[in-house]
Order: structure tokens, then C-alpha cells, then sequence
């Protein structure tokens, strides 16, 4: 998956859970699971409900997003 099939979302945070996990929604009411990878982890600020993320998504598992380090 060279970025060819991947998409980014506006999406809210609703709910923290345990092991660096949130559920966040979309403007569509979709729910999901976002979670933060890699370094971006050690670097990522504390998101609470009502937070504006970025997610990415693949088109082959929309119940789980990755949230983008914000620039």
C-alpha cells in the first residue's frame, strides 16, 4: 500500500480508551477506533473528547483509522 488506496478524514474525538486508543466520528456519524503509530506516539498530545483530528483511512477496514501528527 504505497498511499495509493488510503483516504484522510475530519473526525472528532468521543471517547479515550485504554493503550493510546479513541473512538472518534465521523461528520457522516460514522464511529471508529483511531490510534496513533510509530514515533508520532512518543510525540502525540494528550486528545480528549470534542478533540478535531485527522485520521487516515484504507478502504479495505473502515472501522479503524490511524490519526496524522497535525503540522
Amino acid at each position: 500500500m504505497a498511499g495509493e488506496s488510503v483516504f484522510r478524514v475530519a473526525a472528532v474525538v468521543v471517547a479515550v480508551l485504554p493503550n493510546g486508543t479513541w473512538h472518534a466520528e465521523l461528520k457522516n456519524g460514522h464511529r471508529l477506533t483511531a490510534f496513533v503509530t510509530g514515533r508520532a506516539r512518543r510525540d502525540a498530545p494528550a486528545y480528549k473528547a470534542g478533540d478535531t483530528v485527522q485520521l487516515q483511512l484504507t478502504p479495505y477496514d473502515l472501522s479503524v483509522g490511524r490519526i496524522l501528527p497535525q503540522i
